[in-house]
């Protein structure tokens, strides 16, 4: 499928729902969504993402662009039958499903992104803007060096780990201990680290290593507007409002709304996921009733 096998957890019946992951992750984020997704009557598919856990793993920087990314997605609904799903996406899923909407809109009935807004293309490629604004430091840059960022992160996978679990990327080069946060159990932290230790974390930082070349081809393509329900959900914590605003990509839509919670921090669907998972399903009534 679009060159590549994925791992999919699958649930329940009705309507699609697919929930694309982000970094560094795996389709277990969405553990607390699944259930209540299924128990309202959809069916729900969350692979591992392309670079990923049990899913290919290119290795040509290339094959994680935005837009290849999405053909993956595409292919999970032309392999369950299906002409159109929902999409939730967290973090760099978010930007794979917002993308979706503009590429493929027959193939989508709603979208919801958790922790990255959609950002429209700026004047200037974004390392550029970012190495202006934050310094080389900052992590997107450090991450765009191959072989330099993967041997940082695996000199010890779990402490890498639980530093971006806790928002700490500041502490990436410290040999000081530092514990998972409390929202994040330890028996699953304990299987996210076996599993990069595996793997390594080569296909996560592709990702960032296609920002330029994803805002090449976005600055290209014709202005489009998406029509469908849309939700933009983030933690009024999340160090990512520090530099993606989102009413900044606010007139990519027709019908976009935005939820804020108070306290939670960029992993918001785990870190408050009653919460979460009542604005989704709210999302997706009303995507259901604007049919």
């Amino acid at each position: 499928m679009n060159g590549v096998e994925l791992a999919v957890t699958a649930a329940g019946e009705g309507p699609l729902v697919v929930l694309a992951h982000g970094f560094p992750d795996l389709a277990v984020t969405w553990r607390l969504q699944i259930p209540a997704l299924v128990e309202a009557g959809y069916r729900v598919l969350a692979p591992d993402m392309r670079g990923y856990g049990r899913s290919s793993r290119p290795g040509e920087r290339s094959a994680y662009a935005l837009r290849t990314v999405g053909l993956d997605l595409i292919g999970l609904l032309e392999h369950e039958g299906a002409d159109a799903a929902h999409f939730i996406g967290h973090d760099w899923g978010a930007a794979c499903v917002w993308q979706l909407g503009l590429d493929h809109p027959a193939a989508v009935l709603s979208l919801a992104g958790l922790s990255v807004p959609y950002a429209p293309p700026a004047p200037a490629p974004p390392t550029q803007i970012l190495r202006a604004r934050w310094g080389e430091q900052f992590y997107q840059l450090r991450f765009q060096e191959a072989g330099r960022a993967e041997a940082l992160l695996m000199r010890d996978a779990g402490r890498s780990l639980a530093v971006i679990f806790g928002d700490r990327y500041d502490l990436l080069d410290g040999d000081e201990p530092v514990r998972p946060p409390e929202w994040l159990p330890p028996d699953l932290f304990r299987r996210l680290v076996e599993r990069f230790r595996e793997t390594g974390f080569a296909g996560g930082l592709n990702y960032y290593r296609n920002i330029d070349d994803n805002w090449r081809e976005t600055k290209a393509a014709p202005e489009r507007v998406i029509q469908q329900p849309s939700l933009f959900l983030t933690g009024s914590a999340d160090p990512v409002t520090t530099f993606m605003r989102p009413e900044s990509g606010a007139r990519a839509f027709e019908d976009l709304r935005t939820l804020v919670v108070d306290g939670a921090g960029h992993w918001v669907h785990q870190q408050a996921p009653d919460t979460v998972n009542e604005a989704l399903l709210a999302h997706l009534r009303r995507a259901g009733a604007a049919r």
